[in-house]
């Protein structure tokens, strides 16, 4: 039976990093190395979400989105490679991130403050939750909510795809109270990954896992967070509307 609750993800293998204990102390990844790996990850999406806020443009747009989801897959399968990745990920989702906070600026007054300080109130609630342990993080849990974010990427997928040949998944881009329904579920399912990439960081440390996997558990974290934020622009758009 644990075949089936135990999460095949690269990203939360508790498995792969366990394999690791034992090796040298310099080595291994800390809860604070991750921490700071994190940081770093994010001043560099500022960076880049700062250049290509000023200069918008769909280029950037979506060459940070599929080029980002690239190097995530990259990573995801091969974590050794996230010194490198990671901060490549975190330039390419800070172009996107700026062009896309731009085009809804564009449109709505505030929208990008507001959902900035949504997504930091999010952050913080999830580390609140997880730290008094209302939530269990639970091997369960966690297939329960990969299952949940498999499934919510599959329909973007579509819905990309989709726009090239006139196919439109419905209500998921629609303003109207179903469609503003699921917006609110899916901020919900990328709101509890965020437990998710807590619980990693700290098994990271507690398996004595390579330095390496600090870099990669902060990339999960950055993941999950444009997520957030990209979800509650969309959320408030069709608040607005």
């Amino acid at each position: 039976m644990s075949q089936f609750t135990e999460s095949k993800n690269p990203l939360f293998n508790n498995a792969k990093m366990a394999q690791t204990a034992g090796i040298d102390h310099l080595e291994r990844a800390t809860v604070d190395g991750a921490v700071n790996k994190t940081y770093v990850l994010m001043a560099i999406l500022l960076m880049t979400a700062y250049f290509s806020y000023q200069a918008p443009s769909s280029l950037f747009m979506i060459g940070g989105a599929i080029g980002g989801l690239i190097v995530f897959f990259v990573v995801m399968f091969k974590p050794q490679y996230a010194p490198i990745g990671a901060p490549i990920y975190a330039a390419l989702e800070g172009l996107f991130v700026g062009s896309i906070s731009a085009m809804y600026a564009s449109m709505y007054a505030g929208i990008v403050l507001q959902a900035v300080s949504l997504t930091i109130a999010t952050l913080f609630m999830m580390l609140i939750i997880y730290k008094t342990g209302i939530i269990k993080v639970t091997e369960k849990f966690k297939s329960g909510v990969l299952m949940a974010t498999g499934a919510i990427f599959l329909v973007y997928m579509a819905s990309f795809l989709g726009s090239f040949i006139g196919f439109e998944v419905p209500f998921i881009h629609e303003s109207g109270m179903m469609g503003i329904g699921i917006t609110v579920v899916i901020i919900g399912v990328a709101a509890l990954n965020l437990l998710i990439d807590f619980d990693m960081i700290e098994k990271a440390e507690q398996n004595n896992s390579p330095s390496y996997m600090e870099w990669f558990c902060a990339m999960a974290l950055i993941v999950t967070l444009v997520w957030l934020y990209v979800e509650f622009l969309r959320l408030l758009s069709k608040l607005k509307d």
